[in-house]
C-alpha cells in the first residue's frame, strides 16, 4: 500500500463534450480545464453500460455489465452482496488495506444505506431530509420537477442551499476532520447535471448572451419520423424531447451547461480545501461521469445508447504534484472503459488488482497499448455496441436496427455506413463480432433457432409506455434526488 491519497469524483449524466480544454469553445470549465491540462485526459472513454446503477456497480466491483448482469436500474442488490461478501468491492478492499473510505453524494445503491465497504456515506438522502427540517429557510426542488424530464427549469434555492454546494461542503468537512494516520479514498459523486436541469439563478445567468449550438442530426435521422424509432424509444417513456424544437433544445442545453459550471465553480471549493491542506502533493485525482446524455441529438435524449452523447464519457486523471513526470497534460486517444477505473485506482493505491472480473485494464497500461482492444456494450438487453479500430456499430433489438459510423473521420455520427458497400466487409466483421459477444453473454435473447429475438419498435409520435413525471419529495427508500 502507497501513503498517497485517492480522490474520485463523478458527475451524473454529464457528456465527453462538456469541457472548454478539450474543445467545446461553448461552456465555462476553468476547473475541469485544469485536470485536463495538468493531467491525463482519455478522449476516448466509454460506459459499457450507459446507465446510472451498472456505471456505478462497475465502478465499484471491476465487472462490467454483461459480466455481472447489472445492465439496467433496476436492481444491482445481489451482485453487490456476493462481491461485498468477498471484501472485493473497491472501497472494501481500500478500507481492508488501511485506507479511510468516505463516500459523499449520490451512490444510487440497493438498498439506499447499504455502505458496500465504505466506513461512511453521506447521501443525497440526507441533504433532503436536512432540508425538511429548515423549510422557512430554504425548500429544494419546489418547481416540481422530477427526475426524467428534458424540460428546463430554475432552482427554488440559492447556490449555498444547492446539492451541489451540500456535496462540495460535506466533502470539505471530511478533508478536514480525517484520521490524519491513513490515506484516505473520498468519492465525491455529484448528482448534476442529471435532471431536472435547474441550475441556481446565478449560473443560468452567465449563459445568457451565448449563442449555444443546437442538436446534431444524420444522414440517418435528419427526420424523427424516419430515425430508427427503436433508438427512441427510452426518450419517448421519460420525456418530451420529441416534441421540442431545436430553439427549445438550445435552452435546454443553456440550463445543461449551467449544471455543469456551478459542479465546476465548486470544485474549485474543492481544489481550494486540497491546496490548503497541502494534499495536491500526494493526492490522486480521478475525474468521470457514470454516462452521457443526449440532449436532443439525433432527436434522443437521456442515456441508455451507444451514440456519442450518450455512452461516451470525459475521463481525466490528475496525478499528485509529487508525481510531476506524469502531469504532462497528456491527452490519450485509446480506448478506455468504466472496469478501467476499479484497477486504476488499486494500483494508485499500491495494491494488486486480484479480483476474477479483470476485464479492465488500468488506465496505466491503456496509455502505453499500441492497439486498442475491442469494446463492447449492453444495455437492457436491447441496445448493443461493438467498436473496434475507430468503427463502431450500434444495435437495438427494438426494431432490428443497425447502424455503423467511422468515428475517426464522423465523430458525431452524422453518416450511416451500414448499406456502404465500401464498408460491407466491416459490417459483417463487427455483426459478427457482437453476435458471438451476444451468443456468450445473454444467450437468453436468441431463439431456438440462434436468431435474435426482435422487439418492437415505437411508433411515432412518441409512443409511451412509461413516464416518470413529479417529484417524490417525501420517498426516501431510494437514492435518486437530482
Amino acid at each position: 500500500m502507497t501513503n498517497e491519497n485517492i480522490l474520485l469524483i463523478t458527475t451524473d449524466q454529464q457528456r465527453f463534450d462538456t469541457i472548454q480544454a478539450l474543445g467545446n469553445r461553448h461552456i465555462f470549465t476553468p476547473h475541469l480545464n485544469y485536470l485536463a491540462q495538468e493531467g491525463i485526459a482519455f478522449t476516448r472513454g466509454y460506459a459499457d453500460c450507459p446507465v446510472c446503477v451498472p456505471s456505478r456497480t462497475t465502478i465499484m466491483t471491476g465487472y462490467r455489465g454483461f459480466e455481472s448482469g447489472v445492465i439496467s436500474n433496476a436492481d444491482h442488490e445481489s451482485f453487490m452482496k456476493k462481491i461485498t461478501a468477498k471484501k472485493a468491492t473497491l472501497p472494501g478492499i481500500l478500507t481492508e488495506n488501511g485506507y479511510q473510505t468516505k463516500a459523499v453524494g449520490k451512490m444510487h445503491f440497493t438498498p439506499a444505506r447499504a455502505n458496500y465497504g465504505f466506513e461512511d456515506m453521506i447521501l443525497p438522502l440526507d441533504y433532503m431530509r436536512e432540508y425538511d427540517k429548515k423549510q422557512d429557510q430554504a425548500k429544494p426542488k419546489a418547481h416540481g420537477m422530477g427526475e426524467c424530464p428534458s424540460e428546463p427549469g430554475i432552482s427554488t434555492v440559492h447556490e449555498n442551499d444547492s446539492m451541489t454546494h451540500w456535496i462540495v461542503e460535506k466533502s470539505i468537512d471530511f478533508l478536514e476532520t480525517r484520521d490524519t494516520t491513513r490515506p484516505f479514498f473520498l468519492w465525491t459523486s455529484f448528482t448534476k447535471p442529471h435532471p431536472p436541469f435547474d441550475p441556481c439563478l446565478n449560473y443560468w445567468t452567465l449563459y445568457q448572451d451565448i449563442d449555444i449550438p443546437g442538436p446534431t442530426y444524420g444522414d440517418w435521422s435528419q427526420d424523427i419520423e424516419h430515425t430508427p424509432q427503436g433508438f427512441l424509444a427510452g426518450s419517448y417513456e421519460n420525456t418530451n424531447m420529441h416534441l421540442h424544437t431545436k430553439e427549445q433544445i438550445k435552452v435546454i442545453k443553456r440550463a445543461y451547461y449551467a449544471l455543469i459550471t456551478q459542479i465546476d465553480y465548486s470544485l474549485g471549493r474543492l481544489f481550494g480545501a486540497l491546496r490548503e491542506n497541502n494534499l495536491f502533493e500526494n493526492t490522486w485525482i480521478v475525474f468521470v461521469s457514470d454516462h452521457g446524455e443526449m440532449l436532443g441529438d439525433h432527436h434522443a435524449a437521456q442515456k441508455n445508447l451507444y451514440f456519442e452523447g450518450s455512452a461516451h464519457v470525459p475521463l481525466i486523471i490528475l496525478p499528485p504534484t509529487s508525481r510531476q513526470e506524469l502531469r504532462k497534460g497528456q491527452k490519450i486517444d485509446r480506448m478506455a472503459e468504466m472496469a478501467d477505473i476499479y484497477p486504476t485506482i488499486l494500483e494508485m493505491a499500491g495494491i494488486e488488482a486480484t479480483s476474477e472480473a479483470m476485464g479492465g485494464r488500468s488506465l496505466f497500461k491503456v496509455m502505453n497499448d499500441d492497439v486498442d482492444r475491442v469494446f463492447y456494450g449492453n444495455t437492457l438487453n436491447t441496445n448493443f455496441c461493438v467498436m473496434k479500430d475507430y468503427m463502431k456499430l450500434v444495435y437495438s433489438r427494438r426494431g432490428d436496427h443497425y447502424l455503423l459510423f467511422d468515428m475517426q473521420n464522423d465523430p458525431m455520427e452524422e453518416r450511416d455506413l451500414s448499406t456502404d458497400p465500401q464498408y460491407k466487409a466491416m459490417y459483417e466483421e463487427l455483426k459478427t463480432l457482437l453476435y458471438e459477444h451476444i451468443k456468450t453473454t445473454v444467450p437468453q435473447v436468441l431463439d431456438d433457432t440462434g436468431e435474435l429475438i426482435i422487439l418492437p419498435a415505437p411508433s411515432y409520435p412518441g409512443q409511451a409506455q412509461s413516464r416518470w413525471f413529479g417529484f417524490h419529495y417525501k420517498d426516501y427508500s431510494i437514492d435518486t434526488f437530482h
